[in-house]
């Protein structure tokens, strides 16, 4: 299947406007987990995947702390070499192994940054990764100038072909952007979390692209969702203690996701195609990493990596928005 592309900034990369999530590849026993995960179903939704025009995996350091890197290697290396997808990886959050449902430490340090790049490269089984990105800003003590500049110089190293931030505000773009060019941003965005309209603002105007992660909101814009199956999820589900998933802010939510589907089915597709396609459609959005666990949940998002939709859709989306009161942040787009 040719899936369209779109420029990832000035990278020289055109990515398809949707990509895999490896964060629930990672498996269970640590502390943002998904649960358990069987490591040859993640192969297979990978692989599944890039057999379907898929051409890029997101994944980080930290995803199941070092597992989730493994896995996508061992994957991408079942894939002959001239259909293998760009792979992207984030670095920058340091965890103990004593301890693995201890919160990974928010580490800038320079050597940090650089031994955490050099582990990645291992367990992702390649010299040259083609994105890295600085997972959280760091709080170490250490300023955005020390990690930044350490990630130019992988760059210049020919460690990673492009470098950006991932959950970085826009002050903190500008001082990134100061000493060297951000090549892409990495932040959460979706129908029902949309506070970062600012950031992405930002990176239209500098060129620099954007890669949106949650845009079906870790699930519960699939359809898929009850407070039932919230309920049941495995204890080791990071989304158990979600506010997303609870209370009032779960009723908006599967409300929401009822209007989605209400919205799709003219067009035969669910409702977590239609809110990947409305935030593909927000300016400055490049793409966006959608997780599956499952070759046959790849096929559910897949048909968002074509989707677009009309101005009417795109308004009721919005209008959907407004009246269930779902999430924050701004409902429609600047135009």
């Amino acid at each position: 299947m040719d899936l369209p592309t779109r420029p990832l900034g000035k990278t020289g990369m055109d990515i398809t406007r949707v990509g895999f999530g490896a964060w629930a590849a990672g498996g269970a026993g640590w502390a943002f987990s998904w649960g358990p995960q069987d490591d040859q179903e993640s192969m297979a939704a990978i692989r599944h995947a890039v057999e379907s025009g898929v051409n890029w995996v997101d994944t980080a350091a930290v995803y199941g702390l070092g597992h989730s890197e493994e896995v996508v290697g061992a994957a991408i290396q079942a894939i002959p070499q001239a259909d293998r997808p760009f792979v992207f990886t984030k670095g920058g959050l340091v965890w103990d192994e004593s301890d693995r449902y201890r919160p990974a430490r928010r580490v800038g340090a320079r050597a940090s940054i650089k031994a955490g790049a050099e582990a990645s490269l291992r367990r992702l089984r390649v010299e040259t990764v083609d994105l890295y990105q600085v997972h959280w800003p760091a709080e170490d003590g250490s300023r955005i100038e020390e990690y930044w500049g350490a990630m130019l110089e992988l760059k210049d190293e020919g460690k990673a072909r492009a470098v950006g931030l991932s959950n970085h505000n826009v002050s903190q773009l500008e001082a990134a952007e100061a000493i060297g060019h951000v090549d892409s941003l990495q932040p959460p965005f979706s129908a029902v979390k949309r506070g970062t309209a600012p950031e992405i603002a930002w990176c239209a105007a500098h060129s620099t692209g954007v890669i949106i992660y949650s845009p079906m909101q870790a699930g519960l814009l699939t359809g898929a969702f009850s407070a039932e199956r919230v309920a049941s999820l495995h204890q080791d589900d990071w989304r158990k203690r979600d506010p997303q998933f609870q209370g009032e802010n779960l009723e908006r939510n599967l409300a929401l996701a009822e209007r989605l589907r209400q919205i799709g089915q003219k067009r035969d597709v669910g409702p977590g195609a239609v809110a990947i396609a409305w935030a593909l459609d927000w300016p400055g959005v490049t793409g966006a990493i959608v997780g599956a666990r499952s070759p046959s949940q790849v096929d559910g998002w897949l048909p968002a990596g074509s989707l677009e939709l009309s101005q009417d859709e795109l308004d009721q989306v919005s209008e959907a928005i407004e009246s269930t009161g779902a999430g924050f942040g701004p409902s429609r787009p600047p135009r």
